[in-house]
């Protein structure tokens, strides 16, 4: 009996829904591997037994798909399947977005963090209660309500200031309440998270501890939300693995900050990755925000920066200021003085319509 076109056609249509049933089991086998590979800890990738299983199918085939052919088409069906089983892995993190799940809100101290952009701004360093008070009562004047300042300093020489110590904690604390301000300031070290839990809203994990798990593991179990930075050599999935540390242990109310990265880029201090906002808006329900200041390390362009992370998707933009930046005993040239505080606010939060709200 001869073939007709329409014929031929019901017999490709037929073959086709063979291939899908066939890659759709295979899927479901490489689950099964996945499960069997988990719990005896090894890798999902094996190089040995995909050639393995192309010389199989090599010596099997009879044409007429030539072995390049071949090759080819299996190389894309065992990415598939790899992907398959890194997706199905990555799905079991505590930090990522489950279908449905909306963006994490916080209310810290009356301020609603997650929803309109927020400013996140203080010292670098706090230095005497003279020079926090200045700075708080200028950012309360423009309703902000998270003060960010320094008391342990991570500095890069040993030689070089290293913050006040709970003497620096004490200030933050006063002068936050006096304008009705919620805390940021950093841990460093696990032997303090009593001492700064005391007088800190939100902790701040600083880039260098980014790799500091036992730190981690610690903020995973406090009772307060933690601002952990990227580090600044580290890619999105190890950041987004670190602030796995802290759901882990329990503490969801993570705020994820993207600090800038190392590039062989000189004329900013770091390199501003704004593309890291909208991937971890998706990747997680996590607030995000910016770090200005250590991005750029430069005033001149801070304004269009903040400006463009926060049309990426930002909730928020840390920046540092000082009353007299030239005196200031640690990132003297990216301290905002308290005028280029009032002028940056205006720019990027007034002009654009985004000021900070209150629960």
């Amino acid at each position: 009996m001869a073939h007709t076109l329409e014929s031929l056609r019901a017999e490709v249509d037929s073959a086709n829904l063979k291939i899908l049933d066939a890659l759709n089991e295979r899927l479901r086998l490489v689950e099964a591997i996945r499960v069997i590979k988990e719990k005896s800890s090894s890798r999902l990738y094996s190089p040995e037994r995909e050639a393995e299983m192309l010389d199989q199918l090599l010596l099997a085939n009879r044409g007429p798909v030539s072995a390049d052919e071949l090759r080819s088409i299996f190389k894309e069906i065992f990415k598939l399947s790899l992907d398959h089983m890194k997706a199905d892995t990555r799905m079991k993190l505590h930090v990522h977005r489950a279908e449905g799940d909306p963006d994490r809100v916080y209310t810290v101290r009356g301020h609603r963090f997650g929803e309109a952009p927020q400013l996140i701004a203080g010292p670098c360093s706090v230095e005497s209660l003279e020079q926090c008070d200045q700075v708080a009562g200028r950012l309360a004047a423009l309703g902000v309500g998270f003060l960010r300042g320094g008391a342990f300093k991570p500095r890069t020489s040993p030689y070089s200031f290293q913050g006040l110590g709970e003497a620096g904690l004490k200030i933050l604390r006063e002068v936050a309440d006096r304008y009705d301000m919620a805390v940021v300031t950093e841990i460093l070290d696990p032997r303090h998270l009593d001492l700064v839990e005391r007088y800190t809203d939100v902790f701040q994990v600083g880039t260098r501890n980014m790799y500091n798990y036992e730190l981690l593991r610690l903020l995973g179990q406090a009772d307060r939300p933690v601002l952990l930075k990227r580090g600044f050599m580290a890619t999105l999935e190890e950041f987004l693995l670190s602030a796995e540390y802290i759901a882990k242990e329990g503490n969801e109310d993570i705020i994820l900050c993207e600090r800038g990265i190392r590039t062989h880029e000189r004329w900013t201090r770091n390199t501003l990755d704004l593309s890291a906002i909208p991937l971890l808006r998706m990747e997680t329900p996590f607030p995000v925000v910016v770090d200005i200041s250590h991005g750029t390390g430069r005033k001149d362009i801070m304004v269009p920066m903040a400006r463009a992370a926060l049309a990426a998707g930002a909730q928020g933009v840390m920046l540092e200021a000082h009353p007299q930046p030239a005196l200031a005993l640690s990132d003297s040239a990216q301290q905002l003085d308290l005028d280029e505080v009032d002028a940056f606010y205006d720019a990027v939060f007034v002009a654009g319509g985004a000021g900070p709200t209150s629960g």
